[in-house]
Formats: C-alpha cells, sequence, structure tokens
C-alpha cells in the first residue's frame, strides 16, 4: 500500500474462494486464507481505488465474492480445470474479473 500511487495498476491473484464446502484449498500456506481474510483483501481494493490506482482482482465466481465486490466492474470468464477428484467435475468453471474501471 505505501508504494501504490494514483495511476498504478495492481493486480489481486488470491487464494480462491470455495466454490462448495468441501472445496477447501484456501491458500498456499499452513494458514488458511478465509473469509475474514477476503473481506481485508475487498477493504485494501476500495482503499487503492480511493487512492487513484488501477485495480484488477480474479476470484471464483460465488455470492459471496460478487457482494463483496458489486460496486466494481464484474465479468465473467471461463476457465479450464484439470485437477479434480471426481473427473466429471473437471473442465471449463466460470470465475470473475473483477475491476475499479471498465
Amino acid at each position: 500500500m505505501e508504494f501504490a500511487r494514483p495511476g498504478a495498476f495492481v493486480y489481486f491473484d488470491p487464494p480462491y474462494y470455495p466454490l462448495s464446502e468441501t472445496a477447501n484449498f484456501t491458500g498456499y500456506t499452513p494458514d488458511a486464507f478465509g473469509p475474514e481474510d477476503q473481506k481485508r483483501l475487498a477493504a485494501v481494493f476500495r482503499e487503492l481505488d480511493r487512492s487513484g490506482c488501477l485495480v484488477m482482482l480474479s476470484n471464483s465466481d460465488t455470492p459471496f465474492i460478487r457482494e463483496l465486490y458489486s460496486a466494481c466492474d464484474i465479468r465473467v470468464v471461463c476457465a479450464r480445470r484439470a485437477i479434480n477428484c471426481r473427473p466429471d467435475r473437471r473442465g471449463p468453471v466460470t470465475e470473475l474479473v473483477i475491476r475499479n474501471y471498465e
């Protein structure tokens, strides 16, 4: 935050919010990246927006994430998933690209 200046571009690619209760991969470290972390990230996103930065974030397409960023430009993109314990659930999924600009 201390290095962000008006006009700077900031991109966030956090651990995605789980699509279901059993989808529990929420981080790359032993500490999970849970709902409260997602809320704190949304607050940082808003602060960067207020400071004049261009901000983009990708995340899962869930009601929780849509609600956190409801005031932003939300685009749905299709991404292919090759890893899943159930082969029938592999394939395209929707994700969100969220921006404070159009």
